[in-house]
């Protein structure tokens, strides 16, 4: 794969959530992040900035994999694993800070666009990704780059990824989250086939 991460931290990042998460999770990361780091492009980010964007993206929907299925929201489990990885990585407090923002907060329309730059980028990635705006129509490179990397029925295996986690443990799942609007749903109709009728 000839995607880059920002740096050494960042492609330590990707390999870190590779063999944890869902292929299509891993590919629609990577999209958030082809996605955000382009949306940064006329922004004054610095180096370890664009990095730590790459992390954030990247451990985002983390908190939906076997190894941080804890007892948080996805996202806060997400937010957590990314910030220990900095940890581990010798990142600075502040940047730590601002990834677990981020990830913590990109399920929060109307709160992660009025943060700092990653949450703002890592919220657009998410909604750009999901159908919520779109890439510039003159940006064919990006829009080739995108096509690397298959949808996979991403709304589909995410929502299930979310509401298996949430039927075991309700407490990741609060009434007025997203995570909560899946469950409900899933509850309301068990049977139903395809996307979550809450995605």
């Amino acid at each position: 794969m000839d995607v880059t991460f920002g740096g050494a931290v960042g492609q330590a990042a990707y390999e870190h959530v590779r063999p944890l998460l869902h292929p299509a999770i891993l590919n629609h990361s990577i999209r958030v992040w082809m996605i955000a780091d382009a949306a940064a492009v006329d922004l004054p980010l610095a180096a370890e900035e664009r990095e730590a964007l790459a992390v954030a993206c990247l451990f985002h929907d983390a908190g939906t994999a076997a190894a941080y299925d804890g007892p948080q929201r996805f996202e806060v489990e997400g937010a957590d694993a990314a910030s220990d990885f900095l940890t581990e990585h010798e990142c600075a407090p502040t940047l730590r800070k601002q990834v677990w923002e981020a990830i913590a907060l990109h399920t929060s329309p109307g709160i992660a666009e009025r943060l700092g730059p990653l949450t703002r980028l890592v919220r657009l990635g998410v909604t750009v990704d999901f159908g919520s705006g779109s890439v510039s129509e003159t940006d064919e490179g990006l829009r080739a780059a995108l096509r690397r990397f298959p949808r996979a029925d991403i709304e589909i295996v995410l929502g299930n990824a979310v509401v298996s986690q949430a039927v075991q443990r309700p407490s990741k799942a609060p009434a007025a989250s997203w995570p909560g609007g899946l469950l409900a749903a899933h509850l309301a109709n068990p049977d139903h086939p395809g996307v979550n009728e809450a995605f």
